[in-house]
């Protein structure tokens, strides 16, 4: 079936602001005229002309994702858990269009609900689950009458909402309409991972459909694999804000990689092809598993791909709605961790280093496909419900250089872990959509299935699954070098370390200048004449005050006792990114990022060498400095004075020690007749840390400059804030 967008442009839309569509008759022309699968752009015409193409779009949508739930047979079905691992499909009947109201109302740009029960119990729970994290609690489910009634106000709510907002051409990322763009294309990705829980339905749970049921009818047996050459080269992943078509925040930002020549599948993995990993003993041969592939395989109790049967002489397989005799010539759905076992499978048998592709290595390939959707006049592959209801065979749909289905038919894994690229920022509507992805654990899949539509079918979309999960995936095998070295940007979630990150390369606040910038520029400021070789940075936390000395010096160690503090400027110069998440309020945080680009420290990351240490027992090699700061170090070492006697023989003769504290002396950190100051002395007058650090370092240092009081403020929430003024002082090592 075949079905182009130029035959639904007289799809009727609301008469009236407050007038849904009706839903749609099962119909050959009224089916047809849901299909309108190309993703709106953002630019282009006048703002009203746009604002009915949204409209449209949205309406074909809403109709498309509810004749979807008409393939259940019963309203039992929506209540059946298809997966041990997600939610019954009567959440995902509801779920898109709470979504809707709720990013609305969080961008402010409404201030009404419909039925705030809903709106919290179909809010959340979409991610998969692993098999060790098993949700059991009970849900006190909707009807799906009460889910339609629902879904007909919001669909009235929204269409007055787009006929009535704002709207300026280009459409932007803060832009009222971008809302609108993102619950229209949520939608789409939904229409997609609730046919998938369908699949997984019993039989007797769905019924034919006139539409979703038009699968293919081609089977046959599959044709031969072969390699084919790939040319390597510069590729570039991911887009800029001005790119015209709607993108989710993981597809922005952009990096560049260069791929080296290899070679790659003819055709995706059919089920012929993986019939003889099967026949091999593959789902039982533990060699080819990773240690996670064979915790699931005892999980599921594998012995085939998830839609596979095997009934007595034959192997059965399920589309959505029905089960056929086996079509060896479709692609086989599988898994990641099936994907690479059959990788190392191949390999044993060819001889060959065989795996999944990487994401730039995909879109390497993906240069033999010279258009994109929402701009074809034909999908170049069974992509975008232009086809088949179904996959089809591997060896239909050619491209440039003799390869087929580079896009479409199944999705293809990759050995790519999702992570931002460089210069990702955090949707402010929708912050938790890409981030508890940055895990190492959600792998990107690229090229789209049959059934992506809008955003799903684009080739700068990127979605990444657990490696566990099915959607209509399957795989292209590559022969090519080693996978490159994979380094994560996960966000550092634990509150006291990214209240550091913050305090030393966040925001400033209530006018107080950052801290650790601030007490470099002092102690530079006394040491003006002083050699600038080696530099030591003793509790350097999250590393800001460790590149400032990199500004100044040829080379500076820091360190500091805590292991967690440490790895974040590690990450930082390593990657060149840190990211992190900051407490709002409750479980409610903020996402940041910060760049080595953006502090200017590019120049000077490769001066500093972090590591973990102990300033009160310093290995020997840490030595030779014409400069050593402590900050806010001392009020909280087991051993002051044993840290100064020891850091005395650390500094070059003219060289300088920098100390700051608020002098917070407390006995959890140190014991009391170890404090160097702040108690009464034998003669009962006060006894201050200042006078106790002179004393201390005598006769080998003294004061070179009055101490200057430095003032900070550590973030704790939005509206807690904790502020402290340190004393620096500064202390000369005689010739």
């Amino acid at each position: 079936m075949t079905i182009n967008d130029n035959d639904v442009l007289d799809t009727p839309v609301a008469a009236g602001h407050n007038e849904p569509l009706a839903p749609f008759a099962q119909d050959a022309a009224a089916l047809g005229q849901m299909l309108v699968t190309k993703t709106t752009l953002l630019d282009g015409g006048t703002p009203e002309g746009k604002r009915e193409e949204i409209l449209h779009y949205f309406h074909q949508s809403f109709s498309l994702y509810e004749s979807l739930f008409e393939c259940l047979a019963s309203d039992e079905a929506y209540y059946q858990r298809a997966s041990p691992l997600r939610h019954p499909l009567i959440f995902y009947y509801g779920h898109t269009a709470v979504f809707f109201i709720n990013k609305l109302n969080v961008a402010n740009l409404i201030d009404e609900r419909i039925d705030p029960a809903l709106e919290s119990s179909l809010a959340i729970g979409v991610d998969e689950m692993s098999w060790d994290d098993l949700n059991d609690k009970h849900y006190d489910w909707p009807t799906p009458a009460v889910v339609k009634d629902y879904r007909d106000k919001t669909r009235a709510l929204v269409d007055n909402y787009i006929r009535t907002c704002d709207l300026s051409l280009p459409i932007k990322w803060n832009d009222p309409m971008w809302i609108i763009m993102m619950g229209i294309e949520h939608e789409r990705i939904h229409l997609e991972t609730s046919s998938v829980l369908m699949r997984e339905l019993p039989l007797d749970s769905v019924q034919p459909h006139k539409l979703w049921g038009n699968i293919c009818k081609d089977t046959d047996t599959a044709p031969v694999n072969e390699l084919l050459p790939v040319k390597g080269g510069s590729v570039v992943v991911g887009k800029s804000k001005d790119d015209p078509i709607y993108g989710w925040d993981v597809e922005y930002g952009e990096e560049t990689f260069e791929v080296a020549d290899y070679n790659a599948s003819k055709y995706l993995v059919s089920n012929g092809e993986f019939m003889e990993f099967i026949e091999a003993g593959g789902y039982s041969t533990r060699k080819y598993w990773t240690d996670e592939g064979w915790g699931w395989i005892q999980y599921r109790k594998a012995q085939m791909p998830v839609f596979w049967r095997h009934d007595g002489s034959q192997y059965l397989y399920r589309t959505m709605l029905e089960e056929i005799a086996m079509p060896w010539n479709w692609p086989a759905d599988l898994t990641y961790l099936e994907s690479k076992a059959f990788c190392e499978w191949k390999s044993a048998q060819t001889g060959k280093s065989l795996r999944l592709p990487t994401e730039a290595e995909w879109h390497r390939l993906r240069e033999n496909v010279d258009t994109d959707q929402p701009f074809w006049s034909n999908a170049p592959g069974n992509i975008n419900l232009e086809y088949d209801m179904s996959s089809c065979p591997v060896n239909r749909h050619e491209c440039q250089g003799g390869f087929f289905d580079i896009i479409g038919n199944v999705w293809q894994w990759t050995e790519t872990p999702v992570d931002g690229l460089a210069g990702y920022e955090v949707h402010p509507a929708y912050d938790d959509f890409s981030t508890p992805t940055f895990d190492g654990k959600h792998n990107i899949f690229k090229g789209g299935c049959w059934i992506s539509t809008g955003n799903y079918a684009i080739k700068s979309s990127r979605y990444a699954f657990r490696r566990h999960f099915y959607q209509h995936s399957g795989m292209r095998y590559v022969e090519a070098g080693p996978l490159p070295e994979v380094k994560m940007n996960i966000y550092e979630m634990d509150d006291a370390v990214s209240q550091y990150i913050e305090f030393h390369y966040g925001d400033e606040y209530f006018g107080v200048p950052n801290f650790p910038v601030a007490c470099i520029e002092h102690c530079m400021s006394v040491a003006s004449e002083l050699p600038r070789a080696k530099a030591l940075d003793l509790g350097c936390a999250t590393g800001r005050s460790s590149f400032e000395l990199a500004r100044h010096f040829d080379h500076v160690d820091a360190l500091d006792f805590s292991a967690r503090l440490i790895n974040a400027p590690s990450q930082l110069q390593s990657s060149g990114t840190q990211r992190y998440a900051i407490q709002d309020e409750g479980d409610l945080v903020t996402y940041k990022e910060v760049t080595l680009a953006g502090l200017g420290y590019e120049g000077v990351k490769d001066k500093v060498n972090f590591m973990q240490g102990d300033a009160c027992n310093l290995p020997e090699k840490f030595t030779g400095y014409d400069l050593v700061f402590a900050g806010n170090l001392i009020d909280r070492l087991y051993d002051p004075s044993g840290f100064i006697e020891l850091i005395k023989t650390r500094i070059n003769a003219g060289g300088i020690l920098a100390i700051s504290s608020p002098y917070t002396w407390l006995e959890d950190f140190t014991e009391k007749d170890k404090w160097l100051g702040g108690f009464k002395a034998d003669t009962g007058e006060n006894f201050t840390t200042l006078e106790g650090l002179a004393q201390a370092l005598l006769p080998e240092f003294t004061a070179i400059a009055p101490p200057v009081d430095v003032p900070f403020v550590i973030r704790e929430t939005r509206r807690k804030h904790q502020h402290t003024v340190a004393e620096l002082s500064f202390w000369k090592k005689r010739d």
